[in-house]
C-alpha cells in the first residue's frame, strides 16, 4: 500500500529480512520516538534467507574465535531463547552431534573442540563411538563433539514476532518497495522507491541501513559505485531432501560432519525440523541467478556478472574439482545418496523425497577470498550489512546491536533531535 503522506523518517532500513528487522526493532527498542520505516521489496517478510533454512539455533562451535561471528553466536544464542520465551516462540534445544567418520578426520574434529572451548560454548562434549549411538542410534562414527544446547527454530516466525514489535513500537514496514537508488544530500538520504505504477517515491532519512542478503553488493554500489568491483555476492544453491514420515525415527536431532577444508562449505547433513519434518543436505552449486531455487532457474544478465568477476574464477580455480563433485550429486540421487550413507548407513534411496532448496548470500573479495564474517560497511549517513550468513539468525539481536551501536557513534539521533513532521517542513528538512 502506498501512502502520499509524510515520507521523512529518521531511520530508513532496506530489507525484510532477519537482520533488517532485528535492526529496525533495535533502534525502536533504543528510542522510541524514532520515525523509523522497514522497505521490502517482496509481498511477504523473511521470503529468502531467512525463509529458506533449516532453522538451526546454533551454539558456536564452528566459529574462529575472537571473529564477530564467535562473539555474536553465543549470545545471540542465549537472546533468541529467550526472546521466543517471551513470545510463545516454539523452539527445542534437541541437540547436534559432528561426527569423525574416521581416525583421519579425529584431527579437525579435535580442532572444532578447541573453538568451542575457546568461543565458551555450553555443555559440549567429546564422546566416543559407543556414546554416539546412545545419542543417535542409526549414526555411525569414531568419535564426535555432542552439542546438546543446539537447538532448532521457525527463523521465518522469528522474524515476524520482530516485525510485529517494530510496529507496535510505532515502525513502518511497507512491502512491494523495491529500492532503486539513493542520493546523499546535505543533512539526509534520499531513498528512491519503485511503485507498481512506473513512477518513485522519495523516502528522506537522516539514516539509512541496508540488509538486502543476496542483493547486498548492488545495494552498496548504489552508495558507492566502486564497492560492487571489490566484493561480489555469489548466490550458492543448496538442495535438500526429506525423509518420509515413517523414516524420521532415524535421526533424533542433527547430525552433523566435520568441515572439510578443501570445501568452503559445510556438506550435507540431517536435521530435523521443529515442525517434526527431517531434512537430509544441502548440497552447494552454484545458482544461475541470485533467488534462482531450482535448478533451471536463470538470469542471463547476474550469471554473466558472477562469472566475469575476477574473484569467482580464482575460487573456481582453487575449488573446481569439489565443484564438480556437488555438481554431480546435484543431479545424481544415489551419488547423494552415497554421501548420506556415510553418516546414517540404513538410509535408502527410497527413503527420501524431493525437500526444498535455499540460496546462501556468499560474499567473494576480488581476490578469490571468501569473506567469512559478519561485514558491516559504512558511507555517508548509510551502513550497508555486506555479509551476514549463518549463523546470522542466531545472532540477529546481537548483530542487531551492534549496527546500531556503530551507526549512533555516527548519528546523533537522540530524542532530543528528533522533529515532528511539522516542524521538519519548518526548517526545510
Amino acid at each position: 500500500m502506498w501512502s502520499s503522506g509524510d515520507q521523512t523518517y529518521d531511520v530508513a532500513v532496506v530489507g525484510g529480512g532477519i537482520i533488517g528487522l532485528a535492526t529496525a526493532r533495535e533502534f525502536l527498542k533504543r528510542h522510541p520516538g524514532l520515525r523509523l520505516i522497514v522497505l521490502e521489496k517482496e509481498d511477504i517478510l523473511a521470503a529468502h534467507q531467512t525463509g529458506h533454512n533449516s532453522g538451526v539455533l546454533h551454539a558456536g562451535i564452528y566459529y574462529a574465535p575472537g571473529s564477530l561471528k564467535a562473539q555474536a553466536c553465543v549470545q545471540g544464542r542465549s537472546e533468541a531463547i529467550r526472546f521466543c520465551d517471551e513470545h510463545g516462540i516454539k523452539y527445542e534445544l534437541c541437540g547436534k552431534l559432528i561426527v569423525a567418520l574416521d581416525d583421519t578426520e579425529v584431527p579437525r574434529l579435535m580442532n572444532l573442540w578447541d573453538r568451542a572451548q575457546a568461543n565458551g560454548v555450553p555443555d559440549v562434549e567429546l564422546v566416543d563411538g559407543d556414546r554416539l549411538r546412545e545419542i543417535e542410534p542409526f549414526a555411525t562414527g569414531v568419535k564426535a563433539i555432542w552439542s546438546p544446547q543446539t537447538g532448532i527454530v521457525s527463523w521465518s516466525e522469528v522474524a515476524r514476532a520482530y516485525a510485529a514489535d517494530v510496529r507496535e513500537w510505532g515502525g513502518e514496514i511497507r512491502m512491494g518497495a523495491p529500492v532503486s537508488r539513493f542520493e546523499s544530500l546535505l543533512t539526509e538520504t534520499v531513498v528512491y522507491v519503485d511503485r507498481p505504477d512506473g513512477e518513485q517515491d522519495e523516502i528522506r532519512a537522516r539514516y539509512v541501513v541496508t540488509c538486502g542478503g543476496l542483493y547486498s553488493d548492488k545495494l552498496a554500489a548504489m552508495s558507492d559505485p566502486e564497492a560492487d568491483d571489490e566484493m561480489k555476492i555469489v548466490p550458492f544453491r543448496g538442495d535438500y531432501y526429506t525423509l518420509r514420515p515413517e523414516k524420521r525415527h532415524l535421526v533424533r536431532g542433527m547430525i552433523y560432519p566435520v568441515p572439510d577444508p578443501e570445501f568452503p562449505f559445510l556438506g550435507v547433513h540431517f536435521t530435523r525440523l521443529i515442525n517434526g519434518e527431517v531434512w537430509a543436505g544441502p548440497n552447494a552449486v552454484l545458482a544461475f541467478r541470485r533467488e534462482g531455487y531450482k535448478r533451471w532457474d536463470f538470469n542471463f544478465n547476474e550469471l554473466s556478472e558472477t562469472l566475469s568477476f575476477p574473484g569467482f574464477m580464482k575460487l573456481a580455480g582453487k575449488y573446481w574439482k569439489t565443484g564438480l563433485t556437488e555438481m554431480y550429486r546435484d543431479y545424481v540421487k544415489s551419488a547423494y545418496v552415497s554421501e548420506l550413507k556415510r553418516y546414517l548407513p540404513e538410509i535408502e534411496a527410497s527413503d527420501l523425497l524431493p525437500g526444498p532448496s535455499g540460496v546462501r548470500a556468499q560474499a567473494l573479495r576480488r581476490d578469490g577470498t571468501l569473506v567469512d564474517d559478519f561485514m558491516i560497511q559504512h558511507g555517508n549517513r548509510i551502513a550497508h550489512v555486506r555479509n551476514a550468513p549463518s549463523p546470522a539468525a542466531t545472532s540477529s539481536l546481537v548483530i542487531a546491536r551492534m549496527i546500531v551501536d556503530d551507526v549512533l557513534d555516527r548519528a546523533d539521533l537522540s530524542p532530543s533531535r528528533m522533529y515532528s513532521p511539522a516542524i521538519a517542513a519548518a526548517i526545510g528538512w
